[in-house]
């Protein structure tokens, strides 16, 4: 069972929680635009259920069918605990090589882009995952890990991995011995040269301490967040894609075939040119970092507030639940983007305007094809007033930008 739907109003209470706490303590760790940005890219975590890409779940079967050694007994507690430390040791090579190579990075470089490090850093995840993911797992299959253990397992090392990312939780002395912790993790998410690429593991730290990945927090080096090259936009198409993009253009400028085919497996911040297997990182100063900040006020700000409720509601009622058939989930998820395209408009102080027109466009055709459909009623005029509500808001947001 996936965990993870019963745990969203969890984390956004927790959220809620930490926000506030900053606020009283005087160590406020949030910024609105950058949260905001964050929640919007959580919710893509649906993009491979909506779009009926279980590429992982074909071979996975067809492994746990027809090629595994044998079948553990899934009432065992032994099971059940051997299948939770030998993921999270796999995990801890898929988040490793995540950040070595190319194809990899590009996916997980989203969940790195927030220039912030709290409770909402932790729901930015990538819209790609899916892609390449499971590869790391096929070996739990060949051993015999019964799906659904598989599956509660990998969840529940998710939901474990949230907590941690906090700036609240000062160090835990023995228990980082063992287990991942806000400290060693705030180091895993920082950009300083000391920092960078260190404690990949998803509960347990003992896979760093064992193959030389662990880096403890230091004192007089605090974490300065984000990626090395950044992409200076709350866009979360720009934010999923800007590395494919990357890979698309060497893959092009690849003057030999055989630079051509290392693209995809390349270390990180290899280019076309270098010699196979280097690589190149950002110089980092830290004198010289800035976080992308533009200015908006608090009108633009309350509206891209109100359009992620908008978007949590359908995520959360109607395509986590499976509510919608393939067509509707499509068109779903698509407005969904559209909307967060808009909003990261606002958001990065950028002429907006004209892609609001289109987007309440959408969605008014949307409704109409809603009714011809006999869909609910009350979805319709949910619909229709959400629309209404966003054309009122547009003189005002236009003033305000």
């Amino acid at each position: 069972m996936d965990y993870v739907p019963l745990a969203v109003p969890f984390f956004l209470l927790a959220i809620i929680v930490e926000s506030i706490y900053g606020w009283i303590v005087k160590k406020n760790t949030y910024r609105c635009n950058d949260s905001i940005s964050s929640l919007f890219m959580g919710s893509l975590r649906t993009t491979s259920k909506v779009l009926g890409i279980s590429i992982g779940g074909y071979f996975f079967y067809w492994i746990e069918q027809e090629y595994s050694l044998w079948r553990w007994n899934g009432s065992s507690v032994f099971t059940w605990i051997f299948a939770f430390l030998i993921y999270d040791f796999f995990y801890y090579w898929f988040h490793r090589v995540s950040h070595e190579r190319q194809i990899f990075w590009a996916s997980h470089v989203a969940h790195h882009q927030s220039e912030d490090y709290n409770l909402s850093t932790a729901l930015r995840q990538t819209g790609t995952g899916f892609l390449f993911t499971w590869v790391f797992y096929i070996p739990l299959f060949l051993i015999g890990i019964p799906s659904y253990i598989f599956i509660s397992v990998a969840s529940i090392n998710l939901i474990y991995q949230f907590w941690v990312h906090t700036e609240h939780i000062p160090k835990l002395g023995w228990y980082e011995l063992v287990f991942i912790s806000p400290s060693n993790h705030r180091v895993h998410h920082a950009q300083n040269d000391e920092y960078i690429d260190k404690n990949y593991g998803g509960v347990f730290i003992i896979w760093d301490r064992i193959f030389g990945t662990f880096q403890e927090e230091l004192e007089n080096k605090p974490c300065l967040y984000g990626i090395r090259s950044p992409i200076n936009t709350f866009n979360p198409i720009t934010a999923n894609l800007h590395i494919y993009r990357k890979i698309i253009k060497d893959i092009w400028y690849s003057e030999t075939w055989k630079e051509k085919c290392y693209v995809l497996l390349a270390k990180t911040g290899w280019s076309p040119g270098m010699p196979l297997g280097e690589s190149f990182k950002e110089e980092f100063i830290s004198s010289d970092f800035n976080k992308y900040n533009p200015k908006t006020n608090t009108l633009i700000n309350a509206y891209a507030f109100i359009q992620l409720i908008a978007i949590s509601s359908v995520g959360l009622l109607f395509l986590e639940s499976g509510n919608l058939n393939y067509i509707q989930g499509i068109i779903a998820l698509g407005m969904m983007i559209f909307t967060m395209f808009c909003v990261s408009r606002w958001l990065d102080s950028k002429p907006a305007i004209g892609a609001e027109i289109y987007r309440l466009i959408g969605l008014i055709v949307l409704a109409t094809f809603l009714y011809y459909f006999d869909v609910n009623f009350l979805i319709i005029l949910g619909l229709l007033s959400y629309t209404f509500f966003n054309l009122a808001s547009l003189p005002f947001l236009r003033r305000a930008n």
